[in-house]
This record gives C-alpha cells, structure tokens and sequence, in this order.
C-alpha cells in the first residue's frame, strides 16, 4: 500500500521570516495524515530569506532531525545551548519537557534551505541532548546513507525513536532499494529532482508512505536527491506542543 502526498498537496504558509512547506498539518483534520505517518509527526521543508528566524517553540518529551541542505543555521535553546549547522549537516535534538528552541538563518546575504524531520515523543521524561554530524556527498551518493539510528550504526547519530532516516543522491538512472521488515513502513520524501517508485513519477517535493510492502524500489530519472524514513510502530498519542512565546 502507498499513501502519496503531492508537493502541492502540503500546507504552505509564508511570512517576511519563512516560507514553510508542511507535509502533515495537525489543525487539518479532514486530512487522514493530519498526525503523521505512524511514529512520524511531521516533514517540514523551510526556506529562510538572510537573517529570518524559526519561531520560538517547545518540544515536550519529542525529538527532531534537523537537515540543512543549503546555508546555515544557527541554533539557541533556553539551556544557554548554541550552535551553527552548516549545509550538508544533520543534528538530532531531544527536546526533554519544556525546553525552548529557536533557530535563524545565519547569513545575511543569503537564504537557507531547511528540512526538520519530528517523531511523536517515544518515551516521557526524555533527557534533552544534542548531536550533530556532517554527511558529505560521497557518503550519500548512489546510496542510502544512514545518517541516524537508535543504535547509532555506521557512524550515524543516535536517537531513541524506533526508526532510521536515510540520505541520498542520485545520479540519472541510479537505482536504490530498501527492504521493509514485517511491522515496518517507509516514509519517502523527495527533496529534489524526479524518480520512480515503482510505476508512480515523483517530483521535487512529492511524499510517499509506503506500507505492507516488502521493499521501496526507487530509479532516478535526473539527479535527485531523497530522504527516507524507516518507522516501526508508532509510541502511544502524545502530541507535540508547538507553542510559541
């Protein structure tokens, strides 16, 4: 079975500070996606004119992985935690309850491209931390490159969720597969470029939830480049407080 989320399909809002595409929108709920995908909460894709800002928000118990494909950002928590991510970089931040985070562009002369991967919170109590690591183009070309687990595998970055998110670049005709283990589901996003799932075209921005299938089989047809998630089963409803202030 594949669920299909068309790039036109996300919920777009735009500000003088950012310019979001979301693929699931929690106040839709006429949406079958509003919560997600399983154990994943939310995809959003964030472009960021020089010096704009993320707003202020909480993370309660939940974790993210943060992917900054072009510019940087940098990073400020209520801790006194501060840091930049750099283009090509992922960092994995656990929230733990009440901690505030803010994140801004750290140019002024140019944009940055931003992708945040949430889970819903896997256990509560969840001690905040932070790692970050940088993934170059040879490590994800042709292949998919794990870039966090739970068991921190292949030098990737740790994270509690029952789930791996992969990167990847393609080159035209560039074929990956990824086997789907029994109580498993794929979600795939394409950040870039055009492929194939099997006998479905996808373009920059489409999504694909993938589930009672035993693999995801996907060909290039340009360069591309992707992000695919692997979940198991999803932790009991907890939600995530997007509150600002």
């Amino acid at each position: 079975m594949i669920t299909l989320r068309r790039a036109k399909e996300r919920h777009h809002g735009r500000s003088r500070k950012q310019e979001v595409w979301r693929t699931f929108h929690p106040r839709d709920r006429a949406d079958a996606l509003a919560d997600g995908f399983g154990a994943l909460e939310a995809l959003d894709e964030d472009h960021l004119p020089p010096g704009a800002s993320i707003p202020r928000h909480r993370h309660r118990d939940g974790e993210n992985v943060t992917y900054v494909r072009a510019g940087a950002l940098v990073h400020e928590d209520s801790m006194g935690r501060s840091g930049v991510i750099h283009a090509g970089e992922f960092q994995c931040t656990a929230g733990g309850r009440g901690i505030r985070h803010t994140e801004r562009n750290a140019s002024q002369a140019e944009s940055s491209h931003v992708f945040q991967i949430w889970f819903h919170p896997s256990e509560v109590g969840l001690e905040p931390g932070q790692a970050q690591k940088r993934f170059s183009a040879a490590e994800r070309k042709g292949r998919l490159c794990v870039v966090a687990s739970p068991d921190a595998r292949s030098g990737s970055l740790g994270i509690h969720q029952d789930a791996l998110v992969y990167s990847a670049l393609l080159d035209p005709g560039q074929h990956v597969a990824h086997e789907i283990s029994p109580g498993r589901r794929v979600w795939l996003h394409l950040v870039q470029g055009k492929a194939t799932l099997d006998d479905i075209t996808l373009s920059t921005g489409d999504g694909a939830g993938v589930a009672t299938e035993r693999a995801v089989s996907l060909t290039a047809c340009e360069e591309t480049e992707i992000l695919l998630v692997d979940l198991g089963r999803p932790p009991p409803p907890a939600g995530r407080d997007d509150g600002t202030g």
